[in-house]
C-alpha cells in the first residue's frame, strides 16, 4: 500500500491526506495516526508528509494595534526566505510584539501557496527513504523542492527567478519540517523559541528585549505534538503518551525541551534553546561592560599559568559563555579536551582540540554516554586543559578534582549565584567535596544576569586561600554598574612566586600588558574567535611583534 510500482518511490496520495484528516476529526491523536498507518504498510515519509500537509503547522497574523509603537526593524534571511522582523509596543500588551512578516507574500499569494500545497499532497512522489533521517533528509528536500518549483513555475508564469526560488524555498520550509517556526530559527537575535500551547501565540527570548509574544500561532496541539515527535526520530530518542518528556540536542547544536499534555496541562510545549552562531569572546565581554579590562586581564594571566577556574552563576548568566571566552587564551601548542552535554564552546579552529558531547539512551535504553564516562575517557588522551561543561553530582567532582590534582588544568561551571554559594555547593550535596580539596581551585568567576533589565555581568572573582575560604579580588556594585577591586591577592601572586618565579611586580607589570592588549582588541573591533584565538597564539610566540603592533595601534595582520 502506497508503493508507486513505476517508480519504486512512495507517493502523498489523497487517499491517505483523508485517512489523515478523517482520523483527526474523530480526536485521534497524530502519534496514533501514524502508528496506524505505518501497520498497514505506509512508508514513514509518506505518513510525515501527509500529516505536514494536512495540518498547516502554524499560521503568521498580522495584527493590528490601534495604539503602536515600533521600537526596532531589521531584516533576516531564512533560506532564500527575505523577512523583515518589527518589534513593536502596543496598548494593552504588557510585553512587546515580536512581528515576523515575509517580504512581498501578501494575501492573494497566500491563497495561491495554499492550493501549490493542496496540489503538492497528490503530485510529490519521494524515494523510499525517511524524512527524518538526517543521512537522506537533504535528497528528501531536493525532489521536494523541484516538485514545488515545477508548481510555482505554473501558478506564477509571469514571475523572475529571485521570486521562484523565493516563493519554492518558503513552500519546503513550510511543508518540510517545522514551518514557521524554522523562519524564528534565522533570527541570531534569538536565544529561545518557546510553543507553551495552541491558544497563545509563540514566545521568543531576545537578546536586546528579553520574552517577547510572536504573531506565530500554532493551529492545534496535534501539530505540536507532531513537531515533538518528529525531532525525537530525527537523534533517536522518543516522545508519547507514555513518555511525555523529551530532551534533545540536534545535531546543529540547538536543545530541544518538549512535554506533552496531560503533564503539561495548558498544552504540548517545546521549547528551542539555539546555538549561538557567533560566540562570545573576551572582546565582546569588555565592550558590553560584563567585566572590566582588568578582570580579564587577571583571568588571562591564570589561564596562562593554567590555574584551574570554576565558572559559575544562575540560569542564562552566560556561565558556558564565558567558558568559551576564557579558552580563547589558551596556548596553541597545548591539547585541549571539552566534555559538553550540548555542544556550545567553540574554540580557535587551530587549536589542538578534541571536542565531545554526551550521549543519551536510545529508545530501548542502550548506548547512553555520561559526563562521567567522557570525564574518566580523557584523562587517557593526554590533555593538557580539560574543559567541563557542568558539574552536577559527587562522581564527576570527584574525577575533576582528581585531575587538578594529576597536573592537569580544569575549568569548568557549576549553578551557583555567588561565592560562597559555590563553596556551599561543591561541599554539600549531591557533590561534596571536602573543603580541603578546595585550593585545587584557583579562581572562581561568578556570572550574574538582572533579570529587570536583561544585562549580563560579573559578579565576583575570587580566589581560594589554603584552608579553602575564598578571598573575593572583585566584586560588582549594581548601582553604579561597575566591577571594583575589593582585596588584595594572596593565593594567586604566592603561586606564580613559587611555580613561575616571578615577583609581585613583574605579575603587576604582566597585567598591565594583557590590559593594553585588551583594549587594543576593542579598539580594533576584533571580536571573532579564530582572529581573538590568533592575537593569542602571536603572543605566545612573537609577543615584542605583537606589543608594536599594539603600542601602534596598528590593524593585526595575524
Amino acid at each position: 500500500m502506497g508503493v508507486d510500482s513505476s517508480d519504486s518511490g512512495v507517493s502523498v496520495t489523497n487517499e491517505l491526506v483523508d485517512f489523515v484528516k478523517k482520523s483527526l476529526k474523530e480526536g485521534a491523536s497524530i502519534e496514533k495516526i501514524r502508528r496506524k498507518l505505518l501497520k498497514k504498510g505506509w512508508e514513514a515519509d509518506a505518513v510525515d508528509l501527509a500529516i505536514n500537509q494536512t495540518e498547516t503547522g502554524s499560521t503568521i497574523k498580522q495584527p493590528s494595534f490601534k495604539e503602536e509603537k515600533e521600537i526596532k526593524k531589521y531584516d533576516i534571511t531564512s533560506k532564500d526566505i527575505p523577512l523583515t522582523v518589527r518589534i513593536v509596543k502596543a496598548k494593552g500588551e504588557y510585553v512587546p510584539i515580536y512581528e515576523v512578516s515575509l517580504s512581498s507574500i501578501g494575501p492573494s499569494t497566500q491563497i495561491i501557496l495554499e492550493n501549490i500545497r493542496k496540489d503538492l499532497i497528490s503530485k510529490v512522489n519521494l524515494g523510499m527513504v525517511d524524512i527524518t533521517d538526517p543521512k537522506k533528509s537533504s535528497y528528501v528536500e531536493d525532489k521536494f523542492f523541484d516538485a514545488t518549483q515545477l508548481l510555482v513555475k505554473k501558478y506564477f508564469p509571469a514571475a523572475d527567478d529571485f521570486t521562484i526560488k523565493y516563493l519554492t524555498s518558503y513552500m519546503v520550509q513550510k511543508s518540510l519540517g517545522m514551518g514557521d517556526i524554522e523562519l524564528l530559527m534565522a533570527d541570531a537575535q534569538l536565544e529561545e523559541i518557546a510553543i507553551n500551547s495552541s491558544e497563545e501565540p509563540v514566545w521568543v527570548f531576545h537578546r536586546e528585549f528579553g520574552w517577547l509574544k510572536t504573531n506565530i500561532v500554532m493551529n492545534s496541539e496535534a501539530q505540536t505534538r507532531h513537531y515533538a515527535a518528529m525531532i525525537g526520530r530525527k537523534v533517536d530518542r522518543q516522545i508519547s503518551s507514555l513518555e511525555p518528556l523529551m530532551d534533545a540536542h540536534l545535531d546543529g547544536g540547538d536543545r530541544v525541551n518538549a512535554a506533552l499534555m496531560p503533564v503539561s496541562t495548558k498544552g504540548n510545549t517545546i521549547t528551542l534553546r539555539k546555538f549561538a552562531a557567533k560566540p562570545w569572546t573576551m572582546t565582546d565581554f569588555i565592550r558590553t561592560n560584563t567585566l572590566s579590562a582588568s578582570a580579564s586581564a587577571l583571568i588571562w594571566q591564570g589561564i596562562q599559568f593554567e590555574l584551574s577556574t570554576l565558572i559559575a552563576g544562575g540560569t542564562a548568566s552566560g556561565k558556558t559563555s564565558m567558558l568559551n571566552a576564557i579558552g580563547n587564551f589558551f596556548p596553541p601548542n597545548q591539547r585541549i579536551l571539552s566534555i559538553e552535554d550540548t555542544r556550545e564552546i567553540q574554540l580557535p579552529k587551530f587549536l589542538h582540540w578534541i571536542p565531545m558531547v554526551t550521549k543519551f539512551a536510545n529508545t530501548e535504553g542502550r548506548g547512553e554516554v555520561t559526563m562521567l564516562d567522557l570525564l574518566v575517557n580523557s584523562l587517557r588522551q593526554r590533555p593538557d586543559r580539560i574543559l567541563v561543561g557542568e558539574i552536577r553530582r559527587k562522581k564527576e567532582a570527584e574525577v575533576l578534582f582528581e585531575a587538578i590534582h594529576t597536573g592537569h588544568s580544569v575549568y569548568a561551571t557549576v549553578h551557583a549565584n555567588s561565592t560562597q554559594e559555590t563553596i556551599t555547593r561543591l561541599t554539600s550535596p549531591p557533590i561534596e567535596v571536602p573543603k580541603s580539596m578546595l585550593p585545587a581551585l584557583s579562581l572562581i568567576i561568578v556570572q550574574f544576569r538582572n533579570r529587570r533589565t536583561g544585562t549580563r555581568r560579573t559578579f565576583e572573582l575570587s580566589e581560594i586561600k589554603e584552608n579553602g575560604d575564598p578571598n573575593i579580588l572583585m566584586k560588582y556594585d549594581i548601582k553604579k554598574d561597575i566591577l571594583q577591586n575589593k582585596n588584595k591577592s594572596s593565593t594567586i601572586l604566592k603561586t606564580l612566586e613559587m611555580y613561575a618565579g616571578f615577583t609581585e611586580q613583574e605579575v603587576k607589570g604582566q597585567l598591565t600588558e594583557k590590559e593594553t592588549i585588551l583594549k587594543w582588541l576593542v579598539k580594533q573591533n576584533i571580536n571573532m574567535v579564530d582572529d581573538v584565538g590568533r592575537v593569542m597564539a602571536e603572543y605566545y610566540t612573537d609577543k615584542e611583534n605583537l606589543l608594536k603592533t599594539v603600542k601602534k595601534n596598528k590593524k593585526f595582520e595575524g
